[in-house]
């Protein structure tokens, strides 16, 4: 016993893709990189951000204190030497304005001063002679603040101050993610005398939007080199899904000539069965006219003119049928045609089966209602569906003394005609009265028969079957009798009365 296991490629040949499939593939795989991509670059951009904001801060701190310790050693250094000449302390003020104005030449710093707090009052410095006149003259300056430090006298009051005096610490504080006020502790030979500010806005947006444009051109290279493979892949899936769905199609034209020609080749050889099933009928008939023929004399030339004119137009019907397989529908149902079911099957009987030399094994009663309208079929189409239906109960009855009943009644009330046509013998086997669809019993369907081997054989109650129901819409339905033998009964809706006289005829009673 064979148990090899399929490889992975005979397993995915399993799998159909089509192109629409590869394009949404194509499609997904784009926005999923568009998505990290943007993601990815939110990141780095919060993260950019994080870092610009520490580097900022403790820069600016580092230049705050730088300044402080700078100005802190310059005022030692300045009472120390005590120095009261006009040279001497015009280069003590020269340097203190060195000192503040080379921090005020930076690119990110704003302002700078000294705050200063004495008898309850805070006073802001950013000069040097005011510088050298409070610490070496000890004079206050003239005025206590300038407007452009009010803000920074605020921070200052607002809760730092106690602070900065207790721990000595440098604090900053941040104002829309730009500035820093930062606020250094001034203590000058250890003694606490105020505050250094320094404004500080430094700005690195120019190395984040060197990264970020970096990170786009990178991002939009690889996005480029991955749509490019993509559009590859996808050319070449299409072009072999192309291939493939080229040489699908010449299958599929294959196969429906293919199956075309089957299918005329079995309509062909069921219509040559047909005609086969019906031609031996039309051999019979035409004996039945050599033989009035050859009867012929002046007493029943009336007689035999009739029944010959009748026999003749069911051949032709016959030959008419050999044309096509389907033929036009109006050559079947229409209004000028009017059929009387009642004259059809008194022909029938009289002048087809009684003829015959088995006519003396069976006998025929026949009651036919006279008030039943006439149809508008063909008359030889409804010869077409009586004759197999009688046939197939003098055939399958086996009964020594056979009697087959036909009777015609109309339902004034539904306007519904009805020919029921039953016999005595064995009945139907049961699972020939099977349905295989809805309102088809198994008797009906073709090839089926209770014969042996047979050559044309199955085809009377298919044939009847098939003209009642799909070519003159009426109903045909058969079932056993409680008594034995079968009973088939053809409807025929839609009847236009002929007579609506509330006395009806007795029916024709007639055993032939």
């Amino acid at each position: 016993m064979n148990t090899t296991q399929p490889t992975v490629l005979e397993k995915l040949r399993r799998y159909h893709f089509e192109l629409k499939h590869l394009l949404v593939l194509f499609v997904v795989l784009l926005i999923c990189f568009l998505l990290i991509s943007f993601a990815h670059k939110n990141f780095l951009q919060n993260l950019l951000l994080t870092t610009q904001d520490w580097y900022q801060r403790e820069s600016a701190e580092q230049m705050a204190n730088l300044t402080a310790t700078s100005l802190e050693l310059l005022v030692e250094t300045t009472q120390a030497n005590e120095l009261n000449s006009p040279a001497e302390a015009q280069k003590i003020v020269q340097a203190f304005n060195i000192i503040l104005s080379q921090q005020k030449l930076q690119q990110n710093i704003e302002s700078i001063c000294i705050l200063i707090e004495k008898d309850g009052n805070i006073y802001t410095i950013d000069d040097g002679k005011a510088l050298y006149q409070f610490f070496v003259q000890h004079r206050l300056p003239t005025r206590q603040n300038k407007p452009e430090y009010r803000h920074a006298v605020e921070l200052y009051e607002g809760g730092l101050k106690k602070a900065i005096q207790q721990t000595e610490h440098t604090y900053s504080v941040s104002e829309k993610q730009q500035s820093f006020h930062v606020f250094v502790p001034f203590v000058p030979r250890g003694e606490f005398v105020g505050t250094i500010y320094v404004k500080n806005t430094p700005d690195f947006s120019f190395i984040s939007n060197q990264i970020m444009t970096q990170y786009d051109r990178v991002a939009f290279l690889f996005v480029a080199l991955v749509v490019i493979g993509l559009l590859a892949m996808f050319w070449v899936s299409s072009s072999t899904v192309q291939e493939r769905d080229a040489a699908q199609q010449m299958l599929f034209k294959e196969r429906e000539r293919y199956l075309t020609e089957k299918i005329n080749r079995e309509k062909e050889a069921l219509f040559t069965r047909r005609i086969y099933h019906t031609h031996h009928k039309a051999e019979k008939v035409m004996g039945f006219i050599k033989e009035d023929l050859r009867n012929l004399h002046p007493g029943n030339i009336d007689e035999v003119k009739y029944r010959v004119t009748r026999y003749a137009n069911f051949v032709a019907r016959v030959i008419y049928d050999m044309k096509w397989f389907d033929p036009p529908l109006q050559t079947i149902r229409n209004p000028a045609y009017r059929t009387n079911i009642n004259e059809v099957i008194e022909f029938l009987v009289n002048h087809l089966f009684q003829r015959t030399s088995d006519g003396a094994h069976y006998r025929f009663n026949l009651r036919l209602d006279p008030n039943l309208p006439p149809v508008p079929i063909n008359e030889f189409v409804v010869w077409e569906i009586m004759e197999p239906l009688i046939q197939n109960c003098i055939e399958h009855a086996n009964a020594a003394d056979l009697h087959v009943s036909v009777t015609t009644r109309y339902d004034v009330h539904r306007n519904q005609g009805f020919v029921e046509i039953s016999d005595n013998g064995q009945g139907i086997a049961g699972e020939l009265l099977e349905e295989v669809a809805p309102g088809m019993k198994r008797i009906f369907q073709e090839h089926v028969t209770t014969k042996p081997e047979v050559h044309g054989s199955g085809y009377g109650c298919y044939i009847a079957y098939e003209i009642c129901q799909r070519r003159c819409g009426w109903r045909l339905d058969v079932e056993n009798l409680p008594e034995g033998g079968c009973r088939y009964v053809i409807c025929i809706p839609n009847l236009v009365g002929t007579s609506t006289s509330v006395q009806v005829p007795p029916m024709n009673d007639k055993t032939v």
